[in-house]
């Protein structure tokens, strides 16, 4: 009978392979601190740890709570690695310095294999804990009760002036920075120098939106771009007049399609009467995104 024993109990002892307490330091704890410990325990590969088996939160003894516990499990080699974060709190009120004992825990490994539910117990050690008092004993008498007391600790005066004078330089930086952007995008009073007449036309086509609608927004967006194109050549532009405009003006070359549409639609408008015509044939949509881009390349120019 005893042979038999021996040989049912052989599986599971070599079913745990190890137990290791690992605590940061054993001694020079205070009322209140928090002491983090860390047990792994390895296994035989297939074992995963029973949660509910596993120390609940709260009081473990008179002066020692157990405040989290986390769980961990990875594969280590031929073994399972099951690695417990358990975190104490000390309530002990030490009068002078002494160690204590923290007692161990059982832990319920498994296995759910082919043959039915395996388990075995995982033993986690008692360790011991060294605590320290916060204040001594019989401290030198004084006459005085309120000299037992520290003052209070002075916290170094910050001056915020360097701060100050740093976020200041920064901003003023920043709007010396918006000065080229500013002039490269004709806002402000940047808006009505010489040279981008097609960036104000297309303000003036945005302002037009908004109030007209209709034939009376199709031709006005035409004698928007009518004047654009008369303004940068200096003189009134015609359809015939395009590719002396565009030798005269290389930057808008690659536009030469799209205004050649432009002054298609114009004449149909404004010569042949037909506005809705021309409407379908560069729509105001057209007219803006050629104003676009022609004042992109008015920009580069």
């Amino acid at each position: 009978m005893l042979l038999v024993a021996l040989l049912l109990a052989t599986p599971a002892l070599a079913q745990v392979r190890g137990v290791e307490l690992r605590v940061p330091r054993a001694f020079g704890y205070f009322l209140g601190d928090l002491v983090q410990v860390q047990a792994d325990i390895r296994v035989d590969p297939g074992f995963t740890v029973q949660r509910p088996s596993l120390p609940k939160p709260g009081p473990v003894t008179y002066w020692l709570d157990l405040r989290a516990v986390t769980v961990e499990e990875r594969r280590e080699g031929d073994a399972t690695l099951i690695r417990l974060r358990l975190t104490y709190q000390d309530f002990y009120a030490a009068l002078d310095s002494r160690t204590l004992d923290v007692p161990g825990f059982a832990v319920t490994i498994q296995s759910d294999g082919k043959e039915g539910l395996t388990t075995a117990i995982a033993q986690v050690p008692a360790w011991k804990i060294g605590v320290s008092p916060l204040r001594e004993v019989q401290p030198e008498r004084r006459d005085d009760p309120a000299e037992y007391l520290l003052p209070d600790g002075r916290a170094p005066r910050l001056d915020p002036q360097p701060a100050t004078a740093t976020a200041l330089t920064l901003l003023a930086l920043a709007a010396l920075a918006l000065v080229p952007l500013a002039r490269d995008r004709a806002w402000g009073p940047f808006a009505p120098r010489r040279g981008r007449p097609f960036a104000l036309g297309l303000k003036a086509l945005r302002r037009a939106k908004r109030k007209a609608r209709g034939d009376d927004l199709t031709r006005e967006a035409f004698l928007v771009l009518h004047r654009a194109l008369d303004a940068t050549a200096g003189r009134r532009v015609l359809a015939d007049d395009l590719p002396l405009f565009l030798a005269g003006h290389p930057a808008f070359r690659g536009q030469e399609e799209g205004l050649r549409k432009f002054f298609a639609a114009s004449r149909q408008a404004f010569f042949g009467r037909e506005t809705e015509a021309a409407a379908r044939d560069f729509p105001l949509s057209d007219v803006e995104a050629l104003l676009g881009r022609l004042a992109a390349a008015e920009r580069s120019a």
